[in-house]
């Protein structure tokens, strides 16, 4: 494999209020959509040899934007869809900063310690985004450009066991909506490239998969 591009779906709806989704299944905005087709302007010229993506909507239909375009194969897997972050899903930044004790602050503070209640452990995230790019890279044995349409906080946990870093360092890696991070696994070579957004909003996310 040559080139893994890793890039997180266009702004959602609920990314536009910080509203927490995970699993939630979340149509993109008018900015995302826009983001989504500047990624696929950005990569003309640059032979993609297969998409794929997470079956949730947001990065679904951001890769259906490449890959029309591009004419590449798109495949969708379940397991770069994005964390659960169980009761939290569906409720506002502002409004689990609001509970006692702020457990939002503690959760962007210690993410493994501070799990939202009935979320998915990072653990888990973590083993099963980096068994989908193991086997996507094993499918690309022969310098094959693909992209891969996900998702902030699995792009952040795959890229933290690329850098060797523990779990609780994971929103360190900062992924803004419908940029790229590109990797020759285990190498990484760039990390939250948005150039080729320029006239367009780059949207939130602080924390990586905000929120």
């Amino acid at each position: 494999m040559r080139t893994l591009l890793l890039a997180r779906h266009g702004q959602s709806l609920s990314n536009a209020v910080r509203r927490f989704q995970g699993h939630q299944d979340i149509a993109l905005s008018e900015l995302g959509l826009r983001q989504a087709s500047a990624l696929s302007a950005g990569l003309r010229g640059r032979p993609l040899a297969h998409v794929y993506a997470s079956p949730l909507a947001r990065a679904r239909a951001t890769a259906e934007c490449v890959a029309t375009e591009h004419g590449a194969p798109l495949t969708l897997v379940d397991d770069l869809r994005e964390l659960s972050l169980g009761d939290w899903e569906g409720r506002t930044v502002d409004e689990i900063r609001a509970l006692p004790g702020d457990p939002y602050t503690c959760w962007v503070r210690d993410p493994v310690g501070a799990c939202p209640p009935n979320g998915e452990p990072l653990e888990a995230v973590r083993t099963r985004v980096v068994r989908a790019i193991d086997e996507i890279a094993a499918a690309h044995p022969n310098g094959d450009d693909v992209l891969v349409v996900c998702h902030g906080g699995v792009i952040s946990a795959y890229l933290a066991h690329c850098f060797g870093l523990p779990l609780s360092s994971i929103w360190r890696v900062s992924v803004a909506n419908c940029s790229l991070s590109r990797v020759s696994p285990p190498r990484v070579l760039s990390v939250n490239d948005v150039s080729h957004l320029a006239g367009v909003e780059v949207g939130a996310g602080a924390p990586a998969l905000g929120p």
